[in-house]
Order: structure tokens, then sequence, then C-alpha cells
């Protein structure tokens, strides 16, 4: 990822085409030392394309794959439908998980924003 940052850095910076020393630099600046073969793994896989064209092509990808939010719309559209006992059995899940937290930072002696 680091690598792949540093060329998008690079590209926002006005560099239409980051080489390898151009991110090397950027990784530099930050005292992160770059290994060549990733950073020419990176380096191939993006050469020739624009950068709004690999972001718009990554976006399709990520509709394609599941969030997990069905659950969430789930379980609101039953409250919604007359779930007023699911909701209140919902309250009660939430009012036990505060209680076990708050009883497992007294096991511990300390918080950890303390």
């Amino acid at each position: 990822m680091r690598y792949i940052a540093a060329y998008l850095l690079a590209a926002l910076g006005g560099n239409e085409k980051p080489g390898a020393k151009d991110i090397k630099k950027i990784l530099d600046s930050v005292g992160i030392e770059a290994d060549d073969t990733r950073l020419g793994k990176v380096i191939s896989e993006l050469s020739g394309k624009s950068v709004d064209e690999v972001i718009a092509s990554g976006y399709s990808k990520l509709a394609s794959m599941p969030a997990g939010g069905a659950v969430a719309v789930a379980s609101s559209a039953a409250a919604g439908s007359g779930g007023a006992a699911t909701s209140a059995a919902a309250e009660e899940k939430k009012e036990e998980k505060k209680e076990e937290s708050e009883e497992s930072d007294d096991d511990m002696g300390f918080g950890l924003f303390d």
C-alpha cells in the first residue's frame, strides 16, 4: 500500500507518470526504505494508465463485493414493520454489552484512556 500511496501522491502532485526515483524520494522523505521488486511491480502494473482510470476500475470491483450492509438493512426493515419488540430486545442487548465492558475495566485495574 505504501508504494501505491506514494505513486498516487506523486500523480496528485502533477507528475503524470511517476517513476521509481520519484516514488523512492517520497518514501525516503518519511523514513521508509523502498523495496525494488515491490516498487517495480507497482510501476509495471500502473504504467500506461491514468490514476483516474485505475480508481474508476477499482470502484467497479468494489461495487460487486459484499460489504455486510444487508444485515443492518434487514434488521431496520424488521423494526420498521412492527418490530417494537425487536427494538426493545436490541436495546437490552446494548445495555448488557455496556455493563460487560464496564466490568472488564474494573477487572483490569486500569482503563485504556486513564
